[in-house]
């Protein structure tokens, strides 16, 4: 990897304020008029005299000695370390930052060293989290349900980047992120801050101003008036499925990518809607209540098998594949929909149009994303078209299906039965909130026979858990230490591959910004004077990312490219790691 110096920002200039060291092998500085924490020195090395040292707890600075170039230390084989800044133009706000410095310019004498942190392959991780792997654990969805995320786990032999001073990254985990995950995150060194549930928006906006990543599950809502006031942040790990939580543009147009987990809970889900399929079938879920009254009611009448029946799949992705080859092995011949033709699993058949499916399925099983487009997907039209005592499971977003008319088809007679795991408004806390003050409808669905309500745990094992842990935090950490996007949902997917110790002087740019014509040119001048070892660029929609790895370059260098690159009329966020 490259010299572990990080530089130094000389004394009678403006101030530079590191934040951001988020991303795998990346880490960034903001420019701000406010101080705080700034690295430490080599432990050989004695302030020199007049400067004075800083608590953690303070904002006071130090001034600390650095070696030149030549004298920085080398890293053995194996060793890789980068150090990173991320400088963003946003004044007139506090942050905890990594430096800070009242200079202007940066040179060669002024660079301090950092530390070794060693980070943890994801399959070691995995193996750490001790996962249990089941008999289908090499099941794999149809080629085009999967993008370029698949490429975003990288061999665990592969030397990788590392940030100056991960201490000064400032992590936030609500909703119980799973171990694994707060596990991941503090061998980097970063500061995590940990809560079990969801916080009120207004604590949420306090919180998320000093933080340079955030890790949420569903409940969270981080909306631009939230993210408005998130300064420092430039990463969101969604521990879950989805982002419809998150203001995905605002998100992009300000820089902040968002990652998630989009399959490690599949086989979880796939299970539920199979256990509940039986459930249904065989009315097991009332004959249970009724024993627990103390009623003995042994009855055959509208019981079936589930063998021979034909389950509808809406949604033939990660879950409905799989769910697709567990309902084959029980005996259900299977028909799905989908947006895009996909290569069927077993004997399963995809259909032209949802209507035919709802005409064809004993069971119809929905597995769709929460889009305008699946708003009421399912509504009294669509229920006029199933089968008579057919029987609806929604395990996807609450959206999906219009509420009041599932319970007027199921209080027809229409439907034999449902299981509902999703809601359009669910409570932000367990307790005793699911009625008719959160859903106008809770009294009257909490009323029907046959039904199966659960309080969104499709996903909700602990195998799924530590998966999407291992995973998400996986990706938080590639994007904080080395930049690398692929994964991200709301951002152009590029990796450049890692830098080595034998490459020294080297810097990182990423620089992220309004994708229009000629920027690329001007980003090319600026490079012109450099020698440019790797570069990459893409785009998605109206935002682009750019990703090169600049050989022999000095401080100086470095603020000058810095500051050419946040002179752009098109730049969204610049971060120079080194």
């Amino acid at each position: 990897m490259l010299s572990p110096e990080f530089a130094k920002i000389s004394p009678n200039s403006r101030k530079m304020n590191i934040r951001s060291l988020l991303g795998l092998q990346q880490a960034g500085v903001v420019t701000n008029s406010d101080s705080t924490s700034t690295p430490s020195a080599p432990a050989s090395e004695e302030p020199p005299a007049g400067t004075t040292k800083k608590s953690p707890t303070t904002n006071s600075h130090k001034q600390l000695p650095a070696p030149t170039p030549s004298s920085f230390p080398r890293q053995t084989p194996g060793t890789a370390i980068t150090q990173s800044i991320r400088i963003q133009s946003k004044p007139n706000f506090s942050h905890h930052s990594y430096l800070t410095s009242s200079s202007s310019s940066i040179t060669d004498n002024e660079m301090s060293a950092a530390r070794d942190i060693d980070v943890a392959g994801l399959t070691a991780s995995m193996n750490a989290a001790g996962l249990s792997v089941s008999p289908t654990s090499n099941f794999h969805s149809p080629s085009s349900s999967f993008g370029p995320r698949s490429m975003a786990m990288q061999s665990a032999s592969s030397k990788q980047l590392k940030p100056f001073n991960t201490g000064d990254v400032r992590i936030l985990l609500l909703e119980n992120v799973n171990q694994t995950a707060q596990d991941m995150l503090k061998r980097q060194g970063y500061q995590v801050e940990f809560y079990k549930s969801s916080l009120p928006e207004e604590e949420l906006i306090e919180k998320i101003r000093d933080v340079h990543a955030i890790g949420i599950r569903s409940k969270t809502k981080l909306s631009a008036n939230v993210l408005r006031e998130a300064k420092n942040l430039i990463v969101i790990g969604c521990f879950c499925i989805g982002t419809n939580q998150v203001d995905l543009d605002y998100a992009a147009k300000h820089g902040i990518t968002v990652f998630n987990s989009p399959f490690s809970n599949s086989r979880s889900v796939a299970e539920l809607v199979i256990a509940e399929i039986i459930i249904l079938a065989r009315q097991l879920g009332d004959r249970s209540m009724e024993m627990h009254q103390g009623t003995w009611n042994k009855v055959s009448a509208r019981c079936w098998e589930i063998r021979g029946k034909t389950l509808g799949i809406i949604g033939y992705g990660h879950i409905g594949s799989q769910l697709s080859v567990l309902a084959e092995a029980m005996g259900m011949n299977v028909v799905y929909t989908d947006v895009m033709p996909l290569m069927a699993l077993g004997t399963a058949k995809q259909l032209p149009t949802l209507n035919e499916l709802l005409q064809q399925a004993d069971f119809v099983t929905l597995h769709v994303p929460e889009l305008p487009e699946t708003m009421n997907m399912i509504g009294e039209e669509q229920f006029a078209q199933m089968k008579q005592g057919s029987y609806l499971i929604n395990a996807s977003r609450g959206s999906v299906v219009d509420i009041p008319a599932f319970v007027n088809a199921m209080r027809s007679g229409k439907l034999a039965g449902g299981a509902i795991d999703v809601f359009p408004s669910e409570p932000a806390a367990n307790g005793d909130y699911f009625n008719a003050q959160l859903n106008t409808w809770g009294d009257d669905i909490r009323s029907l026979k046959n039904l199966i309500l659960s309080p969104h745990i499709g996903g909700s094992t602990e195998e799924a858990q530590r998966a999407i842990g291992v995973e998400v935090a996986d990706y938080l950490i590639r994007y904080i230490n080395e930049g690398n996007t692929l994964g991200a949902v709301n951002m152009p997917e590029v990796s450049l591959r890692s830098l080595t110790s034998a490459e020294e002087n080297h810097v990182r740019v990423i620089f992220i910004h309004a994708n229009r014509p000629g920027v690329l040119r001007q980003v090319n001048s600026i490079f012109g004077d450099h020698n440019v070892g790797k570069q990459m660029s893409d785009s998605r929609g109206d935002i682009a990312y750019l990703m090169a790895d600049i050989s022999d370059v000095n401080s100086g260098d470095i603020k000058g490219l810095y500051e050419s690159l946040e002179s752009l009329s098109s730049k969204i966020m610049t971060r120079v790691l080194y």
